[in-house]
C-alpha cells in the first residue's frame, strides 16, 4: 500500500494573507502527520495565530509526543499567550506506521469525512477550538490503513461557502458524487471541493479555505517517497 496526501487552499477574497496554516512532519517512529490550523478571523493576525499553533504541534510531534498531548499543549500555549481571547481550530491527521492506522485529532466544529468504497461517513462529534480555556481536549479517532480509504479534512471556509448567496455547500453530497462516479486521486478530490466552494462564493471566497485529502492506494512502482508543492506567486 501507499498513502497519498493532497492539499488545495486559497485566501479570503481581497485578503493577501491566509489565516490557515498547514505543515507536514515526519514522525520519529515512522509515518507522517499533517497539521492544519485556522486562526480566528482572517489576514495577518489570524496567520500569526495559526502559525503559532502549528509550530507548537509539529515541534512536539517531531519529539515523539502523542497527537492528543500535542493538541492540548498547543491549546494551553495559545490560551496563556492570548488570555482566552483568541481561538484557533486544529486538525491533526497522522499515518502511524507502528499501528498501521490513521489517527485523527480534531479541535474543529467542522466535521471530517471518511470514505471506504462508496460509503462516505461524516464524523461530526462535537468539538471545541483550542485556546478557549485550559480544559479544552481534542476529539480523537483511529481508522485502519486499508486500500481505498479516503479521509478529507478542511477549514470552515469550505462549509460556509455559498451561505451569503443562499446556496450553502453540501460537502458530503459532493464527495459522494465524486467517489461514486470515479476513483479520483486525492489531488482531484481536494481541487474539486475547493473549486466548488469558490464557485458558490461567486469567485470571491468569503473566508480562507483549505482542503486536505488523504487516500490509501495499492502500491505501484518504487519505494521512493515524493512530495510536490505548488505556490503561485503574484507579480508585484
Amino acid at each position: 500500500m501507499e498513502v497519498q496526501i493532497a492539499v488545495a487552499k486559497t485566501n479570503k477574497y481581497a485578503v493577501s494573507e491566509s489565516g490557515d496554516t498547514l505543515e507536514v512532519v515526519e514522525r520519529p517512529n515512522g509515518g507522517l502527520s499533517v497539521v492544519l490550523a485556522d486562526g480566528q478571523t482572517s489576514g495577518r493576525g489570524a496567520k500569526a495565530v495559526s502559525m503559532l499553533v502549528v509550530r507548537k504541534v509539529i515541534s512536539l510531534l517531531a519529539e515523539g509526543v502523542r497527537d492528543g498531548a500535542a493538541a492540548r499543549a498547543a491549546s494551553d500555549s495559545l490560551f496563556t499567550e492570548k488570555k482566552g481571547k483568541v481561538t484557533s481550530t486544529l486538525n491533526i491527521v497522522s499515518v502511524d506506521l507502528q499501528t498501521n492506522t490513521v489517527v485523527l485529532t480534531r479541535n474543529n466544529p467542522a466535521p471530517y469525512f471518511v470514505a471506504r468504497g462508496e460509503q462516505v461517513d461524516c464524523i461530526g462529534t462535537p468539538s471545541t477550538p483550542i485556546g478557549v480555556s485550559r480544559s479544552v481536549r481534542p476529539v480523537i479517532s483511529e481508522v485502519p490503513v486499508e486500500p481505498g480509504l479516503v479521509i478529507v479534512i478542511y477549514t470552515d471556509g469550505l462549509v460556509h461557502a455559498g451561505e451569503r448567496v443562499g446556496r450553502p455547500m453540501d460537502v458530503c453530497t459532493s464527495l459522494k458524487a465524486m467517489i461514486e462516479e470515479q476513483d479520483p486521486p486525492p489531488q482531484a478530490i481536494a481541487d474539486a471541493l475547493l473549486a466548488e466552494a469558490v464557485n458558490l462564493d461567486e469567485g470571491r471566497p468569503a473566508d480562507d479555505i483549505s482542503v486536505v485529502a488523504l487516500k490509501v492506494l495499492t502500491r505501484r512502482g518504487d519505494d521512493v517517497r515524493r512530495m510536490t508543492v505548488r505556490l503561485p506567486i503574484v507579480a508585484g
